[in-house]
This record gives structure tokens, sequence and C-alpha cells, in this order.
């Protein structure tokens, strides 16, 4: 997607910063928790989400932890440290490393995704801990492109109490950054989750974001078939990529399967009294 282009289909910013601030501070008043709290990675989602609370709820409601491993890049730190200074936020540094090498002593280097899921979830540990001390809910970082393709860790990053990029595409996530005037450091840097040395989420892919934008939009928001996609110019081995890792990380956001008996229906809440 060139710099500049607007796709009709793109939510605008101030719409989509409207809608999903509201949601923070409806669904924080509904759950009667303090605020929220924040992973802090220095990266574009995770900004984008703080600023989002921070617009729903108030600075004073948003706590931001940075959870740097051992080998982590240390910019990610000096950039969590930026926006949670842009955004006037608390930023609570907590160092995962004591808490993953127990774990990760036992899996060798070479296997870089088994390594990069124990982090994940070792944050997540962290941040659920804040959340039980601090009375507040975990606030989700992944946005509608990672979230269809599967690229997250369950009870990791895939783990929080409310998320409001979960229905945002990446380029949205990239405007609502120049929407709010996030360090420009955030909008630049190459996505990464930081799990090992070098790694970039496009590179994990295989493919870039804006590319998975579009074909996405395509694919599942307005439904096109294979011949379609491939005739209005997508590249047909990318699109085979793309639906064959849909399809196979399905069961990341799909509900848990779970045996279901006549008779015992789960409780459905409309009113604000629980009727």
């Amino acid at each position: 997607m060139r710099e500049g282009h607007h796709p009709d289909w793109l939510i605008p910013a101030a719409a989509a910063a409207s809608a999903a601030s509201a949601f923070v501070a409806e669904t924080v008043a509904a759950a009667g928790a303090a605020g929220v709290v924040i992973g802090l990675s220095g990266g574009i989602d995770s900004a984008v989400s703080a600023a989002l609370a921070v617009a729903g709820l108030g600075r004073d409601r948003v706590h931001g932890v940075a959870l740097p491993y051992r080998a982590s890049d240390p910019a990610s730190l000096r950039d969590a440290e930026a926006v949670a200074a842009a955004l006037d936020v608390p930023l609570e540094v907590r160092d995962i490393t004591p808490l993953a090498e127990p774990f990760l002593a036992e899996i060798p280097e070479s296997e870089l995704l088994r390594r990069g899921n124990v982090m994940a979830r070792c944050r997540m540990i962290v941040l659920y801990d804040v959340s039980a001390r601090d009375g507040s809910l975990v606030l989700g970082t992944g946005n509608r492109t990672e979230t269809l393709l599967g690229y997250a860790t369950l009870h990791g990053d895939a783990a929080f109490g409310l998320n409001p990029l979960e229905d945002l595409y990446k380029a949205e996530v990239r405007s609502l950054a120049r929407h709010f005037g996030l360090p420009p450091v955030v909008l630049e840097k190459a996505p990464s989750a930081d799990l090992w040395a070098g790694q970039t989420d496009e590179d994990d892919l295989g493919f870039s974001y804006d590319d998975a934008d579009r074909l996405l939009h395509a694919m599942i928001d307005e439904g096109l078939g294979d011949r379609q996609l491939a005739a209005i110019g997508f590249p047909e081995a990318l699109i085979e990529t793309v639906r064959t890792r849909v399809r196979a990380q399905a069961f990341k956001w799909l509900p848990v399967p779970a045996a279901r008996f006549p008779g015992r229906p789960m409780p459905v809440f409309d009113g604000a009294d629980g009727s």
C-alpha cells in the first residue's frame, strides 16, 4: 500500500479512535475494573492500544509494563519508554529472564518457535499478576491481520481481558498511530515480537502486512474465491499461502471446543442487573 493511499474500505482513524476508545471505557466500566494494564513493547500495536485506552479512560487508569528478556533488543525498551512518555502513563519494567530461563534451559536454541512461545506466555503471566494486584484488566494488542493469520501465541499475546484492535487491520493501526501523534520510531520500525535477535513479523510470515491486509479484506470481508482473487491481481501462491494459514490457525480465535449437554445452557446477560 503506497504512502498516502487510503483504500475506501479502511476505517478512518477518527472514527476508529472514537469507537475503540468508547469500547474500552464501556468494557472497563462493565467489569468494575480500576483500569487497564498493557505490555508496552515499543511497537506500534501496543502503542496504539495504549493510546486508545488513554483516550477512553484517562492516563491515570492506564498502566504500562515493559517485559524485556536478556536477549531483547535494548531499543525495544527505549521505544517503550518513549511511548509511555508521549502518553504520560507510568511504565513498570519487569525483566522476564528469571521466569523464563528454567523453561528455556530445556529447549534447544534452535527451537525458536518454542522458545518464543515460552517468552510470550511468561510475559502474560506477569501482566495477569499485575492485573490481579491492581484490579485492572489486561489490554490486548493484536490486530485483525494478525488474528486472522494466527500470528499470536495462545495464552501469550493472544490472552487479554479486552482488545480494542481486534477488528482493525494493520494499515488502520498505522493510521491511528499517526492520528494520535505517537513517536515516529513507532511507525518507522519493522514490526517485531522481539522474541529472538533480528526477528521481524514479515520475515516470519513470508509476506508484507500491506499485501496481507488487502488480500484478507478481499478474501474474508468481501468473500471472494480464489479465482476471483487471482483475477483482480493477487498472486496465486500468496492466495494459497494465506487461505491455508487462515484455515489452519482458526483454532486460535474460535471458541474452545467443549462438550455440551441438553438442559445445560450458559447464561446470557442482557441487562445491567444481570437479567
